[in-house]
């Protein structure tokens, strides 16, 4: 048995005229067979180089033709280029090749051709068995604890979708990251191929297709609301720089926690631009709470309320917006089939508590972030990437923070929480809604407190001054919308109205030293 091994550049005509002969050869001579390797054009001398390098051979053009010895192993017999391969088949086999010249150039770019689709559809093939990579910084806290068993179960990118998981964080937190390793694994998904733990920033995001931002760790004593904000520049930064050079081109990234979140995401944008429509802030936790804050209202579960949108800052300034919130299965003396609902505000007699106890409560959970705990950035995170990947259920409003265009009368260039639903892989917001104007007041309200923050955070404004009303935004119409602090609030001072935003960015063992016994710790 003769097995002859052809090689060579994939445009390369003598490499076409070898491969005809040897074709011929093949299929007249029970005992002659080729087996053969072509290479792009741009990685055939390095990959020449290696193969003479290994079996200590020298030839350097295209093509290389070597003999295996397979009766008696080893490495195998280099016979040479095209004309010695042309000269052995003439003296063994009395054949040889009456190819023109014009046919072996046209040959040779149907080879490049074919050799470039082979490739690609390679490069397919391996998407399909190489798992998602999904990335998790700030892993060794809380919330990626319960992100995990979400992730893996299947329920977010699909059954058949295997996922590799990344917990990145600091050296100092390795051996939490480690117990959280070695429970992933403990879960033994189907879904779930590896998990690996990643503490050097430059190895960061890579090949990454999905990055989740969680709240980064505060090391250093915050003094003053400015401190906070600016200590998020120097971050994400960092994260940004490393998405721009390890992520895939496609890669999806999520921004929640409860702290600075809109900030955050315009901070990754600017630093990431390549992936800036990409890049997106959750807010279904705050959403979330105001169900839920609803539901005990009307004595409902929270999943029977619907299309409550959340408009302004997640992790700050914000208004809830019932007018077009619906409650679905509501026990009354008007009862309907299971896509029958009812608008909340109908529902809603007591104004009073939606005017005062509802905004109250929904403004402390927003202020100070105590409530919004791991649980809930968890599920909050994982419904919306499973929203991003599958869609979100056909006709439901979702609140989510993406870089505003100017819809609604938002100012361009900064991350507001707005309506929109998920189709196709992407989000698309709402902008054909009715009967969701936000007054000028209201409007300015918001955006002056995100555009400080980013002043602020990028250096380029020394002071935080929250913006002051004319007059009480209580006034206004419940009907229109429903805003989550109160303008005599504002107008104490910066480090008052903050104070319980850095309660939660001290380490746990002094929280209990300033909370009172009213008050729960995560």
């Amino acid at each position: 048995m003769a097995k002859f091994v052809l090689a060579g550049r994939a445009d390369c005509p003598y490499y076409a005229k070898a491969e005809l002969l040897a074709d011929y050869l093949q299929k007249n001579l029970p005992d002659f067979r080729i087996h053969k390797i072509t290479q792009h054009p741009d990685i055939w001398e390095e990959w020449l180089k290696d193969l003479c390098k290994k079996n200590r051979w020298s030839h350097n053009k295209s093509p290389i033709i070597w003999r295996e010895l397979l009766d008696r192993g080893g490495k195998g017999l280099l016979l040479g280029g095209y004309n010695e391969f042309l000269e052995h088949a003439q003296l063994y086999y009395g054949v040889t090749s009456s190819m023109t010249t014009e046919l072996m150039k046209r040959v040779a770019q149907e080879n490049l051709g074919t050799h470039i689709e082979k490739e690609l559809e390679k490069e397919s093939l391996k998407g399909l068995v190489n798992p998602l990579q999904v990335w998790i910084t700030s892993a060794s806290s809380l919330a990626c604890y319960h992100l995990i068993p979400i992730l893996t179960s299947g329920e977010v990118f699909g059954p058949q979708m295997e996922i590799s998981i990344n917990l990145f964080d600091n050296k100092h937190t390795e051996e939490k990251l480690i117990s959280h390793k070695q429970e992933a694994e403990d879960l033994a998904s189907p879904c779930l191929q590896s998990v690996s733990i990643c503490t050097q920033a430059e190895e960061a995001f890579h090949g990454a297709h999905v990055i989740i931002i969680l709240d980064d760790h505060v090391d250093k004593e915050i003094n003053s609301l400015e401190d906070c904000i600016r200590s998020r520049a120097p971050l994400c930064q960092l994260y940004g720089s490393l998405i721009e050079k390890n992520a895939h081109n496609f890669a999806k990234i999520i921004v929640g926690g409860k702290t600075f979140v809109n900030l955050k995401t315009a901070l990754l944008m600017k630093y990431a631009p390549t992936f800036a429509r990409n890049i997106i802030a959750v807010a279904l936790g705050v959403e979330g709470q105001a169900k839920a804050a609803l539901a005990r209202k009307l004595k409902i579960t929270p999943s029977c309320i619907k299309d409550v949108i959340i408009w302004g800052n997640i992790s700050g300034n914000n208004y809830v917006d019932l007018r077009k919130a619906k409650v679905y299965r509501y026990e009354s003396a008007i009862w309907g089939p299971p896509h029958y609902s009812r608008p909340v505000l109908s529902l809603l007699f007591d104004r009073e508590w939606v005017n005062r106890e509802f905004v109250v409560s929904l403004k402390t959970l927003t202020a100070t972030g105590r409530q919004f705990g791991g649980m809930l950035a968890a599920h909050s995170i994982a419904t919306t990437l499973k929203y991003w990947c599958h869609g979100s259920p056909p006709g439901e409003i979702v609140s989510l923070g993406v870089l505003s265009e100017g819809q609604f009368g938002i100012p361009k260039g900064i991350v507001f929480s707005m309506p929109v639903k998920f189709e196709n892989g992407t989000w698309v917001v709402l902008t054909d809604l009715k009967n969701t104007e936000i007054s000028q007041q209201a409007m300015t309200r918001m955006a002056n407190d995100l555009i400080q923050e980013q002043l602020v955070a990028l250096g380029e404004l020394a002071n935080f001054q929250p913006y002051q009303s004319e007059t009480d935004l209580n006034q206004e119409d419940v009907k229109t919308t429903l805003p989550t602090k109160n303008d005599h609030q504002e107008r104490r001072k910066v480090s008052d109205d903050y104070k319980d935003l850095f309660t939660h960015l001290m380490p746990d063992d002094e929280k209990d030293l300033i909370l009172s016994d009213g008050e729960s710790v995560e």
